[in-house]
């Protein structure tokens, strides 16, 4: 495995030479390239944390004999970051800042990183390729897919009691590390560096994602939605900065049914690994939340199917065969999950053919075989007859469990942060108050630029 030496600082890039990679000399950029498919555990990779290869952004639109809906549904992609998953990007951010503050240092810390999955193996491999021990702490049943890969990644990890919602249990265990002075907790559910990235990186590639399909003849260039579920809450922020720029966007934010936290203050497991985590997350800007929808597993898991065994009958069906190979191996169940919320949202909105609606696959298939061979044994296998029935959560999608995003449900939304990060993990009174100001937000963005001259000035040291 190729590693910086344990004493030695290793920075990455900007925001902004994230945002757009040309930025970087020529020389970087060359091997950079050559590193993503020849080297990928070389920390050269770092300056491949970007939604952009060749230039341009990766996304794919999904055709609407899929969708069933009039306006183009474009998934950003995810797989092609280091690690396989964007959450490798707040991992950096995360860690950068960290690192610039002087409360990180590689040979002396351990960075740990509590997560419900894909976060987890974002710090397996970012922190190593930083020179850092990296320990993950994750639900014990989460896929087996996402353990192997953290551990191959040069991390450990420590699995705790539960599923997907159980992070109480993840939080009591990274307290206990925490009692350790070598450890040093990188929680991405109150880690600003998280919102930072989405907010400067995603969502400016979901700006441009809409401004080049309007160049190709597909919507009028502006985003009308943006959807996100909710895991640390990081990837919504991209909402934010989506708004400044067309200002009718909406923001949706789902969740599962089976644990509709934020709906109803509901609880309760699910299968949609990566969100709904039972609790509202400390960077989670609720107050610019239009919209919020329940999705459920089941659907989340057939669906997945669909794009991943069913290509036949997709073409069967009327998707152009090389749509249909596209889907192949680009979702996994929380990018399913958003699929199915965008295309819920052009339903209970109206959208036309003018509106883009922009999502995310926060990753690839790669981490989900043994999910769908569960299904299999629950379910059955994928045969024809079984994808043409699971079709239906595409063309049929639900209406139902929407909830607009009024002053007072968005006050509702802001007090549930109480019982977690007050009563259980030390925020103060004062604290919780001031997320409810916007200017606690614009100063959380306005970062960004302090963020990247103190970068610019570590390296050049």
């Amino acid at each position: 495995m190729s590693t910086a030496p344990a004493a030695t600082f290793v920075y990455g890039p900007t925001f902004a030479e994230m945002r757009d990679p040309s930025r970087l000399p020529a020389d970087l950029q060359a091997r950079a390239a050559a590193a993503r498919t020849g080297a990928p555990l070389d920390p050269v990779n770092l300056y491949n944390i970007t939604w952009k290869t060749d230039g341009r952004v990766r996304y794919l639109v999904v055709p609407e004999a899929l969708t069933g809906v009039a306006a183009p549904i474009v998934v950003l992609l995810g797989d092609g970051f280091p690690s396989g998953s964007h959450k490798v990007g707040p991992v950096y951010s995360c860690l950068i800042e960290k690192q610039l503050e002087g409360t990180i240092r590689p040979g002396q810390h351990t960075a740990v990183f509590p997560s419900t999955g894909n976060f987890g193996i974002g710090g397996a491999w970012g922190g190593p390729r930083m020179g850092y021990r990296s320990l993950v702490v994750l639900p014990e049943d989460m896929s087996r897919e996402r353990f192997e890969k953290i551990r191959a990644f040069g991390a450990e990890v420590i699995a705790t009691p539960g599923c997907e919602s159980n992070v109480k249990e993840i939080y009591d265990k990274v307290w206990e590390l925490k009692r350790d002075p070598k450890n040093v907790a990188i929680n991405q559910f109150e880690e600003f560096g998280n919102y930072r990235f989405h907010y400067g990186v995603t969502g400016e590639a979901a700006l441009e994602a809409a401004r080049d399909l309007q160049a190709r003849g597909v919507g009028a260039g502006r985003v009308a939605a943006f959807i996100s579920a909710m895991g640390s809450s990081g990837t919504i922020a991209a909402g934010d900065r989506i708004k400044q720029v067309h200002p009718g966007a909406v923001t949706v934010g789902l969740e599962p049914i089976q644990c509709p936290t934020l709906y109803d203050v509901g609880f309760g497991g699910h299968r949609i690994e990566g969100i709904g985590d039972k609790h509202v997350t400390w960077i989670h800007n609720v107050h610019a939340m239009d919209y919020l929808m329940c999705i459920d597993d089941q659907a989340c898991l057939e669906a997945l199917s669909v794009v991943q065994e069913g290509t036949d009958v997709l073409v069967e069906q009327g998707v152009p065969a090389a749509d249909a190979k596209a889907l192949v191996g680009r979702f996994g169940v929380s990018g399913m999950c958003n699929l199915l919320g965008a295309i819920k949202t052009a339903r209970v909105l109206g959208l036309g053919r003018d509106d883009v609606v922009v999502t995310v696959a926060t990753d690839g298939f790669d981490r989900y075989p043994s999910v769908l061979e569960r299904l299999a044994r629950e379910a059955g296998p994928a045969t024809r007859e079984a994808t043409l029935r699971r079709l239906g959560r595409f063309h049929h999608a639900t209406t139902d469990w929407v909830q607009e995003g009024t002053r007072e449900t968005r006050r509702r939304w802001h007090n549930q942060k109480y019982f977690t990060w007050v009563e259980q993990q030390g925020k103060t009174v004062d604290e919780l108050r001031a997320l409810a100001d916007p200017a606690t937000w614009l100063g959380h963005q306005a970062k960004i630029d302090e963020i990247d001259a103190r970068l610019r000035e570590a390296r050049g040291a």
